[in-house]
C-alpha cells in the first residue's frame, strides 16, 4: 500500500460514488484509439508533407530567380520617356531612402546594396551624404545598377529597374 491520501467523498460533491469514496472519472480517450508516443496523428502528416512542399517550391523559387537576376545584370538599363520619369517620381514620393551613399561615394558594397534593393522593390530612393558632384554620382550608380535614373532631388536620388521576371509597376 502507498502512503498516497486517499480521496475523501463529502457529500455536497457531485462527482464520484457516494458510497465507496471512489472516483468515477472516465476517460476523454476515444474506444478503439491507441494513444503512444510512436503513433503520428494524420495532421501532423499532412502538416510534414505540406511544409516539404513549400520548401521545395521556395527553393524552385529561388533557383529561377538567381537565374533571372544573372541575366538580368547584362540587360541593359531601361529607357523611360519624361512622362514615365515623372510618374515614378510621384511613386516615389512617400518612399524613404533604402541605401545611403557616404563620403566614400559609390563602392562596391553600395552597388551591391542598391542592386539589391532594386531586386525587391523596383523602385528605390538613394540618400548621398555630401555629395562633390550629385548629378555625376547619381549617373554612376544608375549605370553601375543598370537601372534608370528618375531624378535627383536634393541628395536623394530616384532609381528604377523593372524585376527580371514578375515586374510590380506597370505603367
Amino acid at each position: 500500500m502507498t502512503d498516497r491520501p486517499t480521496r475523501q467523498s463529502t457529500g455536497n460533491q457531485s462527482t464520484g460514488n457516494q458510497s465507496t469514496g471512489k472516483s468515477t472519472r472516465t476517460s476523454t480517450r476515444k474506444p478503439g484509439r491507441k494513444g503512444g508516443s510512436g503513433s503520428v496523428s494524420r495532421n501532423k502528416r499532412v502538416r510534414r508533407a505540406t511544409d516539404q512542399r513549400k520548401e521545395r517550391a521556395a527553393a524552385a523559387n529561388k533557383a529561377a530567380t538567381t537565374a533571372a537576376v544573372q541575366g538580368a545584370a547584362t540587360k541593359p538599363a531601361p529607357v523611360l520617356s519624361g512622362s514615365d520619369r515623372r510618374h515614378l517620381r510621384g511613386l516615389a514620393h512617400h518612399l524613404e531612402p533604402l541605401v545611403q551613399v557616404g563620403h566614400s561615394g559609390v563602392t562596391s558594397t553600395v552597388v551591391t546594396a542598391v542592386s539589391s534593393a532594386l531586386l525587391d522593390h523596383e523602385l528605390i530612393k538613394v540618400r548621398l551624404y555630401e555629395p562633390q558632384d550629385k548629378r555625376g554620382m547619381a549617373q554612376q550608380l544608375a549605370a553601375e545598377t543598370r537601372s534608370a535614373l528618375c531624378g535627383v532631388i536634393g541628395h536623394t536620388v530616384i532609381l528604377y529597374r523593372p524585376h527580371p521576371v514578375t515586374p510590380k509597376l506597370q505603367f
